[in-house]
């Protein structure tokens, strides 16, 4: 069974609610539509709807039951400009704030922030900053979190992994890798894994020195120490971590090394170099960027996406807010 199935029977009698601000758009009301068909999740699509009724009428979609959402009109964008003032703390203006509402991903956002909408996906017309960006803003990250990070859940057959981080922070320090590890560890469980994290790095347990193996020792004994309930070590290398024959030879005393399934990347380049090679030399599915590390569940999406990329990014969305619960 694949994840998207397991999420699928997951979220089922829950109704979730995910909100879509990119109504306007072919593929995210095709999404729509397929998740109202089903009727697992509540789908709520953004923007005008004289262009979206028309985009649907050119693509033979039928809208029945689905709820459409004006920002610029909505009798609430009063109140949530009055709330985003009162959430920036002087950061912007009330001017400011009353624009920024009628912006479809800060609306979202602050139907999210209000409990009106589980979760948001974005992005397929949005970069990933003006995705992110309101969230950061609205939702925010949840307690004892500082930051974000963005993880790819890499599935083929029955194999199943987590890297990260892969999308979100350039060159984290040792507090933000525990933090990327932590939020990590959380993925993991929610796809049915029991987490066994490596942290990776050119060096197993001490066999080389510097200042990129010293940051990664610090992450892992951070970790171990702040959560030992999840099995964790580091440093060490890929294979270290991955085979267990060379676990067994460079890291005899782990009992993660050789049997890892939650790869944590020393900073982003080789975090997105490494799935983008599982990706193409190995024929893995890459799942993501799934964000962690928000109070509420947001989820980036690829402007090059495909109608079914935002149906599978509302199914894992639907699942991390129940997993929030």
């Amino acid at each position: 069974m694949s994840i998207f199935d397991e999420l699928k029977a997951k979220i089922v009698g829950h109704k979730k609610v995910i909100v879509l601000p990119e109504g306007e758009d072919e593929r995210v009301l095709s999404a729509a539509v397929k998740l109202n068909s089903e009727g697992i999740i509540k789908p709520l699509v953004l923007g005008d709807e004289a262009q979206i009724k028309e985009t649907a009428k050119d693509h033979k979609l039928d809208l029945t039951g689905i709820e459409i959402i004006n920002p610029k009109t909505d009798t609430r964008k009063g109140e949530f400009a009055k709330q985003y003032f009162e959430l920036r703390k002087g950061k912007e203006s009330e001017e400011q704030a009353s624009s920024q509402v009628l912006d479809p991903n800060y609306f979202a956002n602050m139907l999210v922030y209000n409990g009106l909408a589980d979760g948001c996906v974005s992005g397929a017309a949005h970069s990933t900053a003006d995705t992110v960006r309101p969230a950061l803003k609205i939702i925010k990250t949840k307690a004892g979190m500082k930051r974000v990070s963005g993880q790819f859940i890499m599935e083929k057959g029955d194999q199943r992994y987590i890297f990260s981080d892969c999308a979100m922070n350039i060159d984290p320090d040792a507090d933000t890798l525990v933090e990327i590890a932590y939020q990590a560890a959380q993925t993991a469980k929610m796809v049915g894994l029991e987490p066994k994290l490596a942290f990776l790095s050119f060096s197993t347990m001490g066999s080389a020195k510097g200042e990129m193996v010293s940051k990664v020792q610090a992450a892992a004994a951070s970790f171990k120490e702040k959560y030992p309930e999840i099995s964790a070590d580091g440093e060490m290398q890929f294979d270290a971590a991955f085979v267990p024959s060379v676990g067994a030879k460079k890291a005899p005393d782990s009992n993660v090394a050789g049997h890892a399934n939650v790869f944590i990347f020393p900073e982003l380049q080789s975090g997105n170099i490494g799935y983008k090679i599982a990706q193409r030399l190995g024929d893995f599915t890459a799942i993501g960027p799934v964000l962690a590390g928000l109070a509420k569940p947001v989820n980036d999406l690829s402007r090059g996406c495909s109608s079914q990329d935002v149906y599978e990014a509302a199914i894992l969305t639907a699942a991390q807010s129940l997993d929030e619960e």
